[in-house]
């Protein structure tokens, strides 16, 4: 098999996505793998703590910037695999957000309403971003919600809404 996004090389790394109910699928070779973050992730396997503190990385020696909270510091979370207090995240923000992003698709709490933490496949190295919601959208999950409730008058303000946000296109 080719790899799909450089269609040159023999495809060594497979990657499956189940994105609302949808299975999507993959092949990549090392070097395009690689560049898309995929690279090296099963290296030396020891242990979630050991996969964790591969994807956090190493502060370099000469920075050793700690918590004042717990007194960790970057290299001993990327190590250990777990962040040692609250005040962490805030101490080492710059450094926790691309791996929260790589390992949860998006760096912003969606909450546990439904549609709310949608994820799609981006062009053109095919990325998975956050779907944000549109407000024609938002107006039909609303509309949806008021009928539920058995708030018609909410409803049907909302329809009214939602048939003027068609009609101006």
């Amino acid at each position: 098999m080719i790899c799909q996004h450089c269609g040159q090389k023999p495809a060594t790394t497979h990657i499956k996505t189940v994105l609302n109910g949808q299975l999507t699928e993959m092949h990549l070779c090392a070097s395009c793998a690689q560049k898309q973050g995929y690279g090296h992730l099963w290296t030396d396997w020891g242990g979630f703590g050991s996969l964790l503190g591969g994807l956090l990385g190493e502060a370099p020696a000469q920075e050793v910037k700690r918590c004042p909270g717990c007194g960790a510091s970057f290299g001993e979370i990327s190590k250990s695999g777990k962040i040692g207090c609250a005040q962490c995240y805030q101490t080492f923000r710059g450094q926790l957000l691309p791996v929260v992003q790589r390992i949860h698709g998006a760096a912003r709490h969606k909450g546990k309403s439904p549609g709310s933490s949608a994820l799609r496949v981006a062009e053109p190295h095919k990325q998975l971003v956050a779907v944000e919601e549109s407000p024609l959208d938002e107006k039909k999950r609303l509309l949806k919600k008021a009928i539920e409730e058995q708030n018609f008058e909410e409803a049907a303000v909302l329809r009214d809404q939602i048939k003027e946000m068609e009609q101006n296109g």
